[in-house]
């Protein structure tokens, strides 16, 4: 698959959120990436069901629904109801991993599951080929802007070939100072949805700026 571009809200001018959704309606991205963030599982707070809601309803694209938060098992049926399309849990914040994935694929959302930086590919063995989606964080999750984690690479080969050894059906995305300077790497290496905060909202021309993103081509559109 050609791989997909996802922008992340948390960077977006929140004075101005539905111009910047529009914006990306507008644009060659392909889903919207909305982190929930609880103050416990993360140390910072985000949106709430209420947002989402509204997100939905500009949305012209899906919602990929990142719960950073403690017991998430609790809250998935009232983030499908809001609008959430994809559904994120960590690894690291579910007592009965599989039986959570279970639970969002009642919700008839798509089942994603992340692993933090620390966190080995290999946990995952056993639950691979029931997901959707393995989301590899590239910085420590709770806040954007920071730097991009180089062993990242490494992860994502290893989540790829775990993808094939095991027959999944999973796909891969990569979360975290993503941007112009490295995702022709995360793309070859295996990545095949790639979330963009401060790469697309700090940039003069974000529509041009995804452009980009999504073609790999760093020369025709200049911002």
């Amino acid at each position: 698959m050609k791989h997909l571009i996802a922008p992340s809200l948390l960077s977006a001018d929140f004075r101005h959120l539905a111009k910047d959704m529009d914006m990306i309606n507008k644009s060659e991205a392909d889903w919207f990436h909305v982190d929930v963030m609880d103050g416990s599982f993360v140390p910072n707070i985000s949106f709430g069901m209420f947002i989402i809601e509204f997100m939905k309803s500009v949305a012209q694209k899906p919602l990929d629904v990142h719960l950073m938060i403690v017991q998430p098992e609790k809250y998935l049926e009232a983030f499908r109801k809001a609008g959430a399309d994809i559904l994120t849990v960590h690894y690291e914040a579910c007592t009965h991993l599989h039986r959570t994935i279970q639970q969002i694929k009642q919700t008839c959302a798509k089942a994603g599951v992340a692993i933090n930086p620390h966190t080995p590919v290999d946990v995952l063995q056993d639950v691979i080929t029931d997901l959707d989606m393995v989301l590899v964080m590239s910085v420590n999750p709770g806040f954007g802007g920071q730097s991009f984690i180089e062993n990242t690479y490494n992860k994502i080969k290893k989540t790829k070939s775990l993808i094939l050894s095991t027959g999944s059906n999973a796909i891969i995305e990569v979360d975290g100072g993503v941007g112009l300077n490295n995702i022709e790497k995360l793309v070859e290496c295996g990545a095949d949805v790639l979330v963009a905060g401060n790469a697309v909202f700090k940039s003069e021309n974000p529509q041009d700026t995804i452009l980009q993103l999504k073609t790999l081509n760093k020369k025709t559109y200049q911002v």
